[in-house]
This record gives structure tokens, sequence and C-alpha cells, in this order.
């Protein structure tokens, strides 16, 4: 699926894995290391990889973070990035298990 994806649609996603890797309020080896393999297997540019180096310094703005502009093909790939960066660490708040709900629910996963 990640194949599917258009330049813009990529940095999306990528904007909203490092929004997930935030909520504990903490950026873990372990969370960095998943979103550089991510970037990767996007074959991100040069451009973007900087731009997902500054979400990982300081979290996207929330308002930034709307799961309305995710296209519907690619709502179960953008949901299973964002558990595979909260789980990426081992240790899964209350907070982290809200927002990923939260999300599920918005891209009407129920």
């Amino acid at each position: 699926m990640l194949d599917d994806m258009d330049k813009d649609q990529r940095l999306l996603l990528m904007k909203f894995v490092c929004a997930f890797a935030w909520t504990d309020l903490e950026i873990r080896d372990s969370e960095r290391n998943f979103v550089h393999r991510l970037a990767n297997r996007l074959e991100l540019d040069d451009a973007d990889r900087e731009q997902v180096e500054e979400w990982l310094s300081v979290s996207p703005a929330p308002s930034s973070i709307d799961p309305s502009r995710i296209p519907a093909e690619h709502r179960r790939t953008f949901l299973e990035a964002a558990r595979a960066v909260v789980y990426a660490d081992g240790e899964v708040d209350s907070e982290e298990r809200e927002q990923l709900d939260k999300l599920r629910n918005a891209l009407g996963g129920g």
C-alpha cells in the first residue's frame, strides 16, 4: 500500500507518525529508528527527510493532524503506522491508547 501513495500522501503519513511518536511527550530511540526506517521505505527525498527530522525535534501542530485529510484508500496504512510507532518503545500509556482509539474512530474503524 505504501507504493500507491503519492509524495504528499507519504509526507502526510510521516507527519501523523511523528505526531503519534510525540503522544507521550518524548521521542525514544526506538521510535526515532522506526520513523527513519519508514522514511527509507517511502523513499523520501532530502527535503522531506529534513521535514521529518524537524517533526522529530518539535511535534507537528495538533491542528495539522486532521484525520479527514487521510485518503480513504490509505486509512488502514495510516492507522497501522501510528500503532506501530506507539508500540515501538515497548510501552503504551493510556494517552497513547486513547489517541489511537480517536484516530481509529475518526477513520471509521469504530
